[in-house]
């Protein structure tokens, strides 16, 4: 082929790829365009209405609802840092408005508002750190228009439900039910976990925000002045949504720039409340603050001393980013909130990534593992919840939800239960052993019933400067860092910083549905180290899909809330990592696994074992790390058993 034959099947290729793009375009300006004229033809709109708060700053509303105004309607209201701007400025057209008419058509106000500090709303952005304040304004301004029945419902995933719990437990007359989907990041402390938002996972910090906050705390950005008019923001919206332009970010190779309080800034990112914030009064910079900081328990996380008393339809998946502070939380609810209000209380758990509910399939693959038809109507689940606790529809929608619908793995399938850990479901530990020689998945590491007599320690080098990569998992928001899910671990298990503890194969089939906590016995010649462990399940033909992962940095061993004690060369310490949570049947033939290492990175920072502060250091030093297995020193996995009649 000649060099212009080439240039011009090169060219023609281009064309066709532009044109292919183009029809694209072309249809889907045309499908968005019907559905903002249909939405036009039922529903009174109102955009950039600004929303004045206690403190004089303005939050941008977009407010739909349907053109019969003899009646009054209850409102769904989303809230959100992600842009929501209802022209898409890059495209030419309307975004999809398909949610907002499906709720006018079902006769609910819907309602939009921006965060603090984002897009058109005023004020300076700060993650769950905006007022609560911001909540309960903006749940006394809805429920006071002329149009409202009163009664406000909350809905959206991630960002746009962490909010939820802290403005729920104000406990606002208006609020009325509320529908919280992979929330972790707006739980704080709860039972045994202080994960701070997901900022930390047993002291270490989740490097997820990083990634995340260089694309959101943009505190230098344009605003318009004060007195526009409505009518002009609604023009200009259609030329400036106010979004960044960030350049794109490898974060595979960002994640790893030392020191890590300085990472935002070597991408040239936007300086903000990670690293850069130095005011006392505001808690300073995230990168800086402990677990248990008190300017974590300012602002707009929820915690375990606020009760909710707000009727809660909470979605959660298994390879989300906190699945178990989050069925925490809900338990919490259920066990301290009002009666009537506790047993208000429905719970969903997906086998899916973050955010990921609709996303399933008549063959759902998380990772790399089929999870099967893990499809359900969350649509019908969500008007039907609103129609019960916002219309006061007398349905027998409640009688029929149960109270905890998840997926188990392995099943494949959607089972039901009054509770969460199901009934009948019991603990059932497993003793870590070997010969010493546990390093890697052709060492001799064992999971038993019963501990061994005598202590043959497993011994492997940690150098900070080569962690064990990430490999799947339960994650969120890492870019391209970490790709989450389910994904075989045996190429990660050939090395020999990774200790491989196997059960037999199991006789007969076994459901864990519920916690999985592990306690080790440790020594390091480090004053400080972390260590890491993941649940797996072995397939009879060798493949190792990871269920749940966790770490411990040790020098919070002994509690957030206590004073960081340091490690004495070669002394042993009992480690209690923060609980795991799947639901998964082992079937007959099936084993058991764990891995223990010393990172899991980036999922979670690196610990460069020198006793510093970590965030504010470049150079680390080699660790050498013991698991200790025996009757004295009884490291263990205790997972939760549900038996079947």
């Amino acid at each position: 082929m000649t060099r212009f034959t080439l240039t011009l099947f090169t060219c023609m290729f281009a064309v066709s790829g532009w044109a292919q793009q183009a029809s694209t375009d072309a249809q889907l300006i045309a499908k968005r365009n019907a559905t903002e004229k249909e939405l036009e033809s039922v529903a009174i709109i109102d955009r950039k209405l600004m929303i004045p708060m206690r403190d004089g700053k303005r939050m941008a509303a977009d407010v739909y609802r349907p053109k019969d105004t003899s009646k009054k309607y209850p409102i769904i209201f989303v809230r959100t840092p992600y842009n929501f701007n209802y022209w898409d400025v890059k495209l030419g057209a309307p975004r999809d408005l398909t949610t907002e008419l499906d709720a006018v058509k079902r006769g609910y106000a819907y309602v939009e508002m921006n965060e603090r500090g984002h897009f058109f709303s005023e004020g300076t952005y700060d993650i769950l750190g905006a007022p609560l304040s911001d909540g309960e304004d903006e749940l006394t301004w809805m429920s006071s228009q002329s149009w409202s029945n009163g009664k406000v419902g909350t809905i959206g995933c991630s960002s746009t439900a962490e909010w939820q719990l802290g403005v729920a437990a104000l406990h606002h007359p208006a609020f009325a039910a509320m529908i919280p989907q992979g929330f972790g990041a707006g739980v704080g402390r709860v039972g045994p976990y202080y994960e701070q938002g997901n900022w930390y996972r047993g002291g270490a910090v989740q490097m997820l925000f990083i990634a995340w906050l260089y694309g959101e705390q943009n505190q230098v950005r344009p605003m318009f002045p004060a007195n526009t008019t409505q009518e002009d923001l609604i023009r200009v919206s259609k030329a400036f949504d106010l979004a960044q332009q960030l350049p794109p970010v490898d974060w595979s190779k960002a994640l790893t720039y030392l020191p890590e309080m300085d990472i935002i800034k070597a991408v040239d990112g936007p300086h903000g409340i990670f690293a850069d914030r130095e005011e006392v009064s505001t808690g300073g910079a995230m990168i800086k603050r402990q677990p248990n900081d008190p300017a974590w328990y300012r602002g707009g996380l929820w915690d375990d001393s606020k009760p909710i008393n707000v009727p809660g339809f909470w979605f959660m998946s298994w390879y989300d980013v906190s699945i178990g502070p989050n069925l925490a939380a809900y338990n919490f609810v259920r066990k301290t909130a009002r009666p009537e209000i506790a047993n208000e209380q429905y719970a969903v758990i997906a086998p899916t990534l973050h955010c990921s509910y609709k996303r399933a399939t008549e063959d759902t693959i998380v990772g790399e593992r089929s999870m099967g038809d893990a499809r359900l109507d969350y649509d019908a689940l969500t008007y039907g919840w609103f129609d019960t606790f916002l219309k006061g529809e007398k349905t027998d929608f409640l009688e029929k939800t149960p109270k905890v619908r998840y997926f188990t793995m392995g099943l494949n399938k959607w089972q039901t239960a009054n509770t969460w850990p199901p009934e009948g479901a019991r603990p059932l530990t497993f003793f870590l052993g070997s010969g010493g020689k546990a390093n890697s998945l052709n060492g001799d590491g064992v999971l038993t019933a019963q501990a061994s007599e005598t202590d043959a320690p497993d011994s492997f080098t940690y150098d900070p400067m080569n962690p064990v990569p990430s490999y799947g998992g339960n994650v969120c928001c890492t870019g391209n860092a970490v790709t989450g899910g389910a994904f075989d671990q045996r190429k990660m298990e050939a090395r020999a910083d990774i200790l491989v503890y196997t059960t037999e194969p199991l006789k007969e089939g076994m459901e864990v549905s519920g916690s999985m906590e592990a306690t080790l016995y440790v020594s390091s010649d480090a004053k400080d180290t972390d260590f890491t462990v993941k649940v797996i399940d072995l397939y009879p033909d060798g493949r190792a899909y990871n269920l749940d992962e966790t770490i411990q940095r040790c020098r919070y061993r002994d509690g957030y809330d206590k004073p960081v004690v340091w490690m004495e060369r070669d002394k042993v310490y009992k480690v209690t990592l923060q609980p795991m949570t799947t639901s998964n049947f082992f079937p007959a033939g099936h084993r058991l696994r764990i891995e223990v290492s010393s990172s899991n990175f980036p999922r979670f920072d690196r610990n460069l074992n020198t006793g510093g502060n970590n965030y504010d250091e470049a150079t680390g030093v080699v660790a050498h790390n013991a698991v200790h297995h025996s009757a004295r020193y009884p490291s263990q996995v205790t997972v939760t058993a549900v038996k079947r009649n």
